[in-house]
């Protein structure tokens, strides 16, 4: 992967704010933080989204995951984050080199991540439990 920034990342060749690494998974702070130590967690193998990573990989970003937001609660009492994923273009996904957002938050943090709700489809659940029967 030639072209994918997070590749250039993890061999050196961009620069990044290392927050932590082990032999499968790197983060670091986000170029475009939404937040003080907004922080990105990747595998260093170069995997597109959430569907062709192997499980045992996800394994490793998402303890790393975990490890980075407890290192932000027990150094900088952070208790409020948010971990989000996109998975694709139309799921915004910006950057096609799997990685997970750890986005600390606060009351009145000017950051609102709302979705449109439709009620209306819990009427079809049934139906839509079949198809994936």
């Amino acid at each position: 992967m030639n072209t994918c920034i997070f590749c250039k990342i993890v061999k050196g060749e961009a620069n990044s704010w290392k927050i932590y690494e082990n032999e499968d998974v790197y983060a670091f702070l986000d170029i475009h933080p939404a937040a003080r130590y907004h922080t990105l967690v990747i595998p260093k193998k170069h995997y597109t989204n959430i569907f062709d990573i192997p499980e045992k990989e996800l394994q490793a970003v998402i303890a790393a995951v975990k490890k980075v937001s407890k290192l932000y609660e027990e150094k900088l009492g952070i208790k409020n984050i948010q971990i989000i994923s996109n998975s694709g273009a139309e799921a915004q996904q910006e950057v096609f080199h799997l990685h997970f957002h750890i986005v600390p938050r606060k009351r009145g943090d000017g950051q609102n991540l709302r979705w449109v709700t439709h009620s209306e489809w819990v009427n079809d659940f049934d139906n839509m439990i079949e198809k994936i029967q």
